[in-house]
């Protein structure tokens, strides 16, 4: 069933105001009277609708069950255009709450201030259609953080804060999080093509993130946040 995210100030009663850019999107799908489609509010609540007009009318609402009950937010140094946009897609349909990025020393691509607000309108038009087509009730926030220092410390507020190390060899997913005690929110940290510098490791450590290690493999930078983030729903039972 389509699915579109309408601002919650636009709906009411028994009718959603919709946008000129949904109205569009849904004459484009050559909707009928008689078929219904999902509103969201991106607040966790889906309305099924009937196209009236320029407006929906509200047929029932309902709590959205695709948002994963265990909160994991996602810290992406910078990759090339095509491997971030992946992982992005691939965290919001796999149920991240939050997707931070940030910068790190071997990143190969940097982005300067008059061309970041570009990529990250691109970014976020890519977690909203990744929300769509996944059924989430949430868009996920794309936030930039201004350095690898700030990402770190904020990963560390996290019940379970992880950091995703190629060279980590004992410390294990599984262990990290069977030994945290009924985690709420888990947050995991994955470095750029390059991997992170030794300086970078020792900053993690100390800020308190636990290192650990996704297997014998070395995984892409767009690869491991999709391997580690379905690893950890997996573990909680939200897969």
């Amino acid at each position: 069933m389509p699915r579109f995210f309408i601002d919650p100030a636009d709906i009411g009663a028994t009718h959603i105001q919709l946008d000129p850019e949904t109205l569009a999107h849904i004459r484009v799908l050559r909707l009928g009277p008689k078929e219904s489609f999902i509103v969201s509010d991106g607040t966790g609540l889906d309305y099924r609708c009937i196209l009236t007009g320029d407006t929906a009318e509200i047929l029932d609402k309902r709590e959205n069950r695709a948002e994963p009950r265990l909160c994991c937010t996602v810290y992406l140094a910078f990759t090339r255009g095509e491997r971030m946009e992946y992982a992005i897609q691939k965290s919001v349909e796999l149920g991240a709450a939050a997707i931070r990025l940030f910068p790190a020393e071997r990143c190969v691509v940097r982005y300067d201030a008059k061309a970041l607000p570009k990529k990250v309108a691109r970014f976020e038009k890519i977690a909203l259609e990744a929300a769509k087509q996944s059924g989430r009730g949430v868009v996920p926030a794309i936030t930039v953080l201004s350095d690898v220092k700030t990402a770190m410390e904020e990963a560390t507020t996290a019940d379970c804060p992880l950091f995703c190390y190629e060279l980590e060899t004992k410390n294990s997913l599984r262990a990290a999080l069977t030994e945290t005690p009924n985690p709420e929110t888990v947050s995991l940290v994955i470095g750029p093509e390059g991997g992170f510098t030794e300086a970078e490791v020792a900053l993690a450590q100390t800020a308190g993130l636990r290192p650990i290690t996704l297997g014998q493999r070395i995984l892409r930078a767009e690869t491991a946040p999709v391997a580690a983030l379905a690893a950890v729903l997996f573990w909680a039972e939200e897969m």
